[in-house]
């Protein structure tokens, strides 16, 4: 069993009820998140790359007691800011004592606020709970999205805001390479650049015999 929660914009949250995870922390500052960094606790903070609505409060997540998993520059910062780190790096397998995680490439940059080089943007796929979840933290569509579907995936989340990263569209055409049995549309609605209606896409996701669940933020989704 794995319980998924979604604490808007591309933060979310895992747990099977032992180890929980997060991803993309960005909660303050973030306008639509439903909760701060003192009702989140996490064993692993998972951050795709280094602009702050995706590291946001990793950091300060670490220092009550996570630890940050993500590439070699993000740790390497947030150890110098006071966090529990693992350096990686794209193609990388952590495993856990529950579960395993893997890195992916995406199509993005990645820097911190100050100008700090983040080094290449990521993807992941988490193994928990008998489940397999792909985030695909901030991309364009790419065709090598098909060898991350090999992996069987259970849900994937997939950026649909446009602007700054692939669209509904493209985030459909995702969904043929990937194949996940559920989506969760993520990156939207948090700043006007990115306003896009999730509902759509999910109704839309069905026509490509994908189970879409556009969750509101703090909405929950437990795969059994």
């Amino acid at each position: 069993m794995l319980e998924i929660r979604y604490l808007g914009h591309s933060a979310v949250w895992l747990s099977d009820g032992k180890t929980k995870v997060v991803i993309d922390p960005f909660l303050t500052g973030n306008p639509v998140a439903p909760v701060g960094v003192g009702e989140v606790q996490a064993d692993l903070i998972l951050v795709t790359h280094a602009h702050g609505d995706h590291f946001g409060d990793a950091v300060a997540l670490s220092k009550k007691g996570g630890t940050v998993v993500s590439t070699f520059e993000i740790a390497t910062y947030a150890e110098k800011h006071g966090a529990k780190a693992v350096p990686m790096n794209i193609g990388g397998t952590y495993r856990f004592p529950v579960g395993w995680l893997k890195w992916f490439p995406a199509w993005h940059s990645s820097s911190f606020p100050d100008g700090t080089y983040g080094g290449m943007p990521m993807g992941v796929v988490v193994e928990l709970g008998g489940k397999r979840i792909y985030h695909a933290g901030d991309t364009a569509l790419f065709s090598d999205m098909r060898l991350i579907g090999e992996l069987g995936l259970d849900l994937a989340f997939l950026p649909i805001g446009d602007h700054f990263t692939m669209g509904p569209e493209d985030a459909l055409k995702a969904l043929e390479l990937l194949k996940p049995k559920r989506v969760v549309p993520i990156h939207y609605n948090t700043f006007p650049p990115i306003r896009q209606d999730g509902d759509a896409f999910a109704e839309r996701a069905k026509e490509k015999g994908v189970e879409g669940h556009a969750l509101k933020p703090g909405g929950v989704l437990v795969l059994d």
